[in-house]
């Protein structure tokens, strides 16, 4: 399945290269929300709740009521998580938040860079049906904070430890991300092997054989880069 993005930068639709390098930028709402609304699954983004830099929360409730989203970028309790679900959203995407462990010895235990506790509570009091975790990497550790920093930990590490608590993960390879050079599909075979719940991934996809690969897979693709350049039709 393909799962076209929407990502909010400053009251904007836009496109980053690696999460960082704007390269597009888009003021129509309408016209996307038109195009994507055949879609069972939209992914909306708040960069600037991510980056710890503002929220764009008046369009993100705007636009969930004219498609089917799951809603990501910020969310640090449950409370955020609720906010948004009685705002619309389908389900929640939560990343940074789950990760930490700061001390010395923490770090030398690896279950500790993981919040077990907070995402048992977020299971407790959203269910289990709306939440999605993600799960994203860079040079192959964990990335959080907008993908500023990193954790100890592989993709496969997180995934197996928070497997019992959410509905589905969500891996961005930022390597790749807004590329358009294509998403390393063995790594998507590694992770669907790890993992009995929904399994999406984002990064570089840049043409409809790819999605119909993972799809091939039992693995959802998002794109962003190559819908909105017109690689990839949507």
């Amino acid at each position: 399945m393909l799962i076209p993005s929407i990502d909010l930068l400053g009251g904007r639709i836009v496109q980053l290269v690696q999460g960082e390098t704007p390269k597009l930028a888009f003021d129509d709402f309408d016209y996307w929300i038109e195009r994507f609304s055949k879609y069972p699954l939209v992914q909306l983004i708040d960069l600037d709740a991510a980056k710890r830099q503002g929220e764009n929360r008046s369009l993100i409730e705007t636009i969930c009521k004219r498609l089917p989203c799951q809603v990501g970028g910020g969310l640090r309790t449950a409370e955020d998580g609720k906010t948004l679900l009685d705002a619309g959203a389908k389900r929640v995407i939560y990343g940074s938040s789950l990760f930490g462990g700061q001390t010395e010895n923490e770090l030398k235990r690896k279950h500790k860079l993981i919040r077990l506790e907070f995402a048992e509570e977020l299971k407790k009091t959203l269910g289990e049906d709306a939440l999605c975790f993600s799960v994203d990497t860079k040079n192959g550790r964990v990335a959080v904070r907008g993908w500023k920093d990193s954790v100890d930990l592989t993709p496969e590490e997180a995934i197996t430890w928070l497997e019992d608590s959410c509905a589905a993960f969500l891996y961005t390879h930022v390597d790749t991300e807004g590329t358009m050079q294509g998403f390393p599909i063995d790594v998507a075979a590694i992770l669907r092997s790890t993992t009995a719940k929904q399994l999406i991934v984002a990064g570089g996809i840049k043409e409809k054989a790819e999605v119909d690969a993972l799809h091939a897979m039992g693995v959802d693709a998002v794109a962003g880069m190559a819908v909105y350049s017109g690689t990839m039709d949507a």
